[in-house]
């Protein structure tokens, strides 16, 4: 960080204000010391929070939507169209464990202000979905989970036919490689578009649309080629002069996870397998996690991604399931552990009370000053997996004919 930016922190940010004046201090003089709870306590506490924040959405332009977090800077974010995508199939699996009906209901308001915003052309915008914001590549592939999920766990057929559309859409921006370099983030290709192009294989096989399924099976080759010996990703970070954060690794490992199990294919998901084993390896004993990995998981930053910490722990227990190896389970448990003592669920205060911060300390770089609703939706589904043992999202049947695109 230059001194420019340094300098303008203070203001940015408002560390005098009260509220965020407490969350600094907590984090300098007591820093992850929550007591943990059951996890179906934690769990209830971020569903709490999620749905709080698409509460605060109500009677604007972006109801039914949830905002992408809360922050110093802003307050309450609006709606966010790509995480809100996959936080519908949070809801579907959380209000059968914690019996609430309520949920699927909120689910339904979701799809439907996504069904709102989806362009003409079977895109969805990106960013906040203003007018005039382009889409991206990796957003409408988070939202094409939220359409399979309204499909398979609602038997909306609505859902069905938007993520074809979003579907071809996607194979249309790819190169002959299998490479996105149109309507990416920074203009640069990235490898955790994996977990876009698991949607991508997804729709194309529940559909036996095979146009879609060949495409993303061209982009995962194009991805594995980018697995270094030690099972890092490069070209997997937001940007080239630096290292990916461990949110985009966790990424990049569930595509290639859950791309491998649904058409069978090994050489995917022992990609997820080296990467998974790479990452535990470097995990301290407390559970933390750094919050960005050079290769040969080297450490480069002294702050743990909360949101990756989160993606990790459900990838470990992911893999466990998929590759029997029970080991993965005593690093999912030891990032849960240490997320749970992160995770406030009797504060007074209901912008902080059950949301989990983008970094601890919470001005690290990562999502620093702010709570973004993705970091409580993967703590949600690793604690959901942990629990039940199934896999968040359910892994969806597979039609048995296929028809040309």
């Amino acid at each position: 960080m230059d001194i420019a930016k340094l300098a303008a922190l203070p203001f940015r940010y408002r560390p005098w204000r009260a509220r965020h004046a407490r969350l600094i201090i907590a984090d300098l003089l007591k820093p992850n010391s929550q007591s943990a709870q059951p996890h179906k306590a934690h769990l209830q506490g971020a569903i709490d929070w999620l749905c709080r924040a698409q509460d605060v959405r109500d009677g604007k332009e972006d109801a039914g939507g949830v905002a992408a977090g809360w922050s110093f800077e802003d307050d309450w974010l609006p709606g966010y169209p790509e995480t809100t995508g996959y936080i519908i199939e949070t809801f579907l699996a959380a209000a059968e464990i914690l019996a609430r009906p309520d949920l699927i209901e909120r689910a339904g308001r979701m799809i439907d202000w996504e069904l709102s915003i989806q362009l003409a052309d079977g895109a969805f915008p990106g960013h906040f979905g203003e007018p005039g914001s382009q889409p991206v590549i990796f957003n409408t592939g988070q939202i094409m989970h939220g359409m399979i999920a309204g499909y398979t766990g609602m038997g909306r057929e609505d859902c069905l036919t938007a993520a074809v559309k979003a579907g071809y859409w996607l194979t249309r921006q790819q190169d002959d490689s299998g490479c996105y370099l149109r309507f990416e983030h920074n203009g640069i290709p990235h490898v955790y578009n994996t977990r876009a192009t698991w949607a991508l294989l997804g729709t194309g096989l529940i559909t036996g649309e095979t146009e879609l399924t060949q495409a993303a099976k061209r982009h995962l080759d194009w991805a594995l080629e980018r697995q270094t010996p030690s099972g890092w990703f490069r070209e997997n970070a937001f940007t080239t002069d630096r290292s990916p954060f461990t949110h985009t690794i966790a990424y990049a490992m569930r595509g290639f996870l859950e791309s491998g199990v649904l058409l069978s294919e090994d050489r995917y998901i022992e990609a997820a397998r080296r990467a998974g084993r790479g990452v535990a390896e470097a995990q301290r004993e407390d559970g933390w996690l750094a919050g960005t990995y050079g290769d040969d998981w080297q450490a480069d930053a002294g702050y743990c991604c909360l949101t990756g910490l989160a993606q990790m722990s459900l990838n470990w227990t992911r893999l466990a399931q998929v590759t029997g190896d029970e080991s993965f389970r005593t690093h999912a448990r030891a990032g849960l552990e240490y997320l749970k003592r992160t995770h406030r669920l009797t504060d007074s205060d209901e912008v902080i009370r059950g949301g989990i911060a983008g970094s601890s300390p919470i001005w690290g770089d990562y999502s620093r000053f702010e709570y973004p609703n993705w970091a409580a939706k993967f703590f949600a589904d690793a604690l959901i997996m942990d629990e039940l043992d199934i896999p968040v999202p359910p892994v969806p049947e597979i039609g048995s004919t296929e028809k040309d695109g």
